[in-house]
């Protein structure tokens, strides 16, 4: 249902699961474990997987911390998006690589629940895309040392207001790891 004129097809965005971004994030190892089952059936299905790497003062290009977690492994024919900014459109050639496969739909999953998947939701629903979150395989680290909520609220309100969210000619939905089907 996008407003994506000819972008019929589906993609899965893995967004930002650095070592240095998901490693003290609480039930680490089992969202780790859903992304990579997803990133599977996305290969099998021929759906796109799309990867966002992020760097910055403290994910410095090149370092342990910028480097995704060894459990996932992006194949050589996968995009790889580098960003600077929360949402992975801004200063970004994301755009152009979902046109370039034809994508009206998102399904997200990655890392920080309050911060890259908030924006990144945010911006590719107002540019037009329906936006899949999935519940169970995005994680934010714990900010309650500056006055967030813990991070396991943080990742069930993301989940709550999405389910929630519209707009004209466009879907927003929250679905759990088990649910996503893909089809090529």
């Amino acid at each position: 249902m996008t407003t994506l004129t000819d972008r019929p097809a589906t993609a899965l965005m893995v967004i930002d699961v650095q070592q240095g971004v998901v490693d003290e994030a609480p039930r680490r190892n089992e969202i780790v474990a859903a992304i990579g089952t997803l990133v599977e059936q996305a290969r099998g299905a021929g759906v796109p997987v799309v990867w966002v790497q992020h760097s910055g003062e403290e994910l410095e290009q090149g370092s342990d911390a910028w480097q995704y977690v060894p459990e996932l492994a992006r194949a050589d024919a996968e995009p790889l998006v580098h960003k600077t900014h929360g949402d992975s459109f801004e200063g970004t050639d994301l755009e152009r690589v979902l046109a370039a496969a034809g994508v009206g739909h998102l399904v997200v999953t990655g890392a920080e629940s309050d911060a890259c998947i908030r924006s990144t939701i945010h911006g590719a629903f107002t540019r037009g895309y329906d936006v899949t979150l999935v519940g169970d395989a995005h994680t934010a680290g714990d900010k309650s040392a500056w006055g967030a909520p813990p991070a396991e609220q943080v990742i069930a309100h993301t989940n709550l207001y999405w389910q929630f969210q519209t707009a004209p000619g466009r879907t927003a939905a929250v679905v759990e790891a088990k649910d996503v089907a893909f089809s090529g």
